[in-house]
């Protein structure tokens, strides 16, 4: 009795301090989750715990996003999940999404998963026109796209409409042009071809690599009015702020690096941009609702931390996850090699049995035609002789009646009549015996000659015969095909009739390998900025060809605007430009000035002062 009071008074325990929970659902780029979280968890609690399920780690990328009244919001870490303005219905959905953009895709994003979900924002961004991308660009980003999805071109699997129910392009771009999708398939699939070898995270690399030039690429737009109460719009992305015309999204009025701003605060509605040089005017301009001047404060406060810590050396963690990175690549490398190897000997021992069996059925037909040809050639010796024969028995009954006809007419000559009349008629019946008997000889001899020519044809075709039984034996105890290489290959075992004989591979890294693998990375690089011109060319190319089928009046502002800017030399990508002003130590600072076509080469050396930190207060 006791025990049973006691068994339910834990029991009872157990259940009053059970913590109450919600579900939450969080959408990914290419999955959903749902979780139970804590009444009390904060913002941190939840984001923690979405990364850990995801397996990523350079956490300061992303966010999750939540939307109120049409205007998107982010997940603050210290503040209680609950107590954000968000629906009370459970699920409750949060979308976890890139909410900071690197500078260098290939330099800052390690994690292969942290590439794959940048990948995937960035190509739907482009699908949805939130990015602006030129026609050209948008098909040799699809063509990565594909290699990332379906792997290397293979003609005999990636047949004539393989990507129709893929969504690949801008609806935009689509019907800018008189062409079916056949035609840009077919355009698709041509450099999709060239891209054979990359694995799915290069691929998806090389994704990010093109879009990252693209103007429009990790700018966040807000809509503001200056003091004048003139529209303009916002820009905020990895290298600072940005002023825009409403009808431009692609080149700024004005642009603030971050290491120009000295202090942005704002006031209600009222935002300030103080610039680090005091001779350039303070810009102030006033935003629709209290809420987006948070969200743009987050997202200044968010982008400058990113960038200071870009030109500060890397911490532990960060160098512990490249090294990480590094040898996982040299080992993925090191798979795909051995695999590629693999793959030719199969495909060379496919060839060589291809071979082999086209040889085997050659000359499997070869004997069936020798044997039909001896079994024609037996057929006809058969009737010849059967005719010969015949022709024998003819000449023989022939011989016979002429032999008769003699003895009739040496009968007639000795039974002569006496009379005169019965003596003329008896000459008359002698000469038609002796004519008869000469026709008779003839026919006799014509029929020997005959039988003569026929046994000489049964003679012949009785020769054939023979040389046609000595070539079927000729094929058939010939070996059933030659050796092809002195040394045999080894085979993959799943090829019948081969055997395949390998040491297992073992992987050892080194000192040596680690800088061989440098080595081939910085030859890598050299290669890659070698290809850049001839990408250019391809894009050229690929331009000139479907500029005949655009329809300029369906041509969009962004497009002409684009097109402005190539005319005027303007596309050149809006990293690449660095700018360098006076500046002084002591006496005289020097500052390095990052405009956002500005962009820092690995293996360039740059006098850089420590400028004073931006303060980010709030009024």
């Amino acid at each position: 009795m006791a025990g049973a009071i006691a068994s339910r008074m834990s029991f009872s325990s157990l259940k009053r301090k059970q913590p109450k929970t919600f579900t939450v659902r969080i959408v990914t780029m290419d999955a959903e989750m749902e979780f139970n979280c804590e009444m009390k968890w904060k913002g941190k609690d939840l984001f923690d715990l979405v990364c850990r399920t995801l397996g990523l780690r350079e956490t300061w990328f992303f966010g999750l996003q939540y939307t109120i009244k049409d205007t998107v919001a982010w997940l603050k870490m210290d503040k209680k999940v609950l107590d954000h303005d968000v629906s009370k219905e459970e699920p409750v959905t949060f979308h976890f999404l890139a909410k900071f953009y690197p500078e260098n895709a290939e330099e800052e994003l390690v994690q292969e998963i942290t590439q794959h979900l940048f990948f995937l924002q960035v190509k739907k961004q482009i699908l949805d026109e939130k990015i602006y991308c030129p026609p050209e660009a948008s098909v040799l980003l699809a063509s990565y796209a594909v290699q990332a999805k379906y792997g290397d071109y293979d003609p005999s699997v990636h047949k004539r409409g393989f990507l129709a129910q893929e969504e690949l392009l801008p609806k935009r771009v689509i019907n800018l042009y008189q062409m079916t999708p056949e035609m840009w398939e077919e355009r698709i699939t041509a450099w999709y071809a060239e891209h054979r070898g990359r694995a799915r995270d290069e691929a998806e690399m090389e994704y990010l690599k093109i879009a990252q030039d693209l103007e429009m690429y990790g700018v966040n737009y807000f809509a503001i009015r200056n003091k004048k109460g003139t529209e303009l719009l916002l820009g905020v992305d990895a290298l600072g702020l940005h002023i825009y015309d409403p009808e431009n999204r692609l080149t700024p009025k004005i642009s603030f690096p971050w290491n120009e701003i000295r202090n942005i605060s704002y006031s209600d509605k009222e935002f300030t941009i103080k610039p680090l040089d005091k001779k350039i005017d303070v810009f102030k301009f006033n935003s629709s609702k209290l809420r987006v001047n948070k969200l743009i404060l987050q997202l200044c406060i968010g982008n400058h931390d990113l960038f200071m810590r870009r030109r500060k050396a890397d911490s532990l963690e960060v160098q512990q996850m490249k090294a990480q990175a590094r040898e996982e690549k040299a080992r993925k490398q090191m798979e795909r090699q051995r695999l590629a190897r693999e793959k030719q000997m199969r495909e060379e021992a496919e060839r060589t049995r291809d071979e082999l069996e086209r040889r085997l059925l050659q000359m499997k037909e070869e004997a069936t035609m020798a044997n039909e040809a001896l079994m024609r050639s037996e057929e006809t010796a058969d009737l010849l002789a059967e005719k010969a024969q015949i022709t024998e028995e003819e000449a023989k009954l022939l011989a016979q009646k002429a032999a008769e006809a003699e003895q009739e007419m040496q009968r007639i000559k000795a039974t002569a009549i006496r009379t005169e009349e019965e003596k003329r008629l008896m000459e008359q019946k002698v000469l038609e015996a002796e004519v008869l008997a000469l026709k008779m000889a003839e026919e006799s001899e014509r029929r020997a000659k005959e039988a003569d020519q026929l046994k000489q044809d049964l003679q012949e075709a009785r020769e054939a015969e023979r040389r046609a039984k000595q070539k079927l034996l000729e094929i058939t105890t010939k070996p059933t095909y030659p050796p092809m290489n002195p040394i045999p290959a080894p085979l993959p075992p799943d090829i019948p009739s081969f055997n395949l004989i390998g040491d297992s591979l073992s992987f050892d890294f080194k000192d040596t390998d680690m800088k061989r693998l440098s080595m081939e990375i910085e030859k890598e690089k050299v290669e890659y900025m070698e290809k850049s011109k001839h990408l250019q060319e391809q894009l050229n190319e690929l331009k000139t060809e479907i500029e005949a089928l655009k329809l300029k009046e369906r041509e969009t502002a962004l497009d002409i605007l684009h097109n402005e800017n190539s005319d005027r030399g303007g596309t050149s990508s809006k990293h690449n430009t660095i700018k360098k002003v006076p500046t002084s130590s002591p006496r005289q600072k020097t500052y390095l000035h990052l405009s956002p076509q500005s962009r820092l080469f690995p293996g360039t050396l740059y006098v850089v002062m420590v400028l004073p930190s931006v303060i980010l207060t709030h009024a």
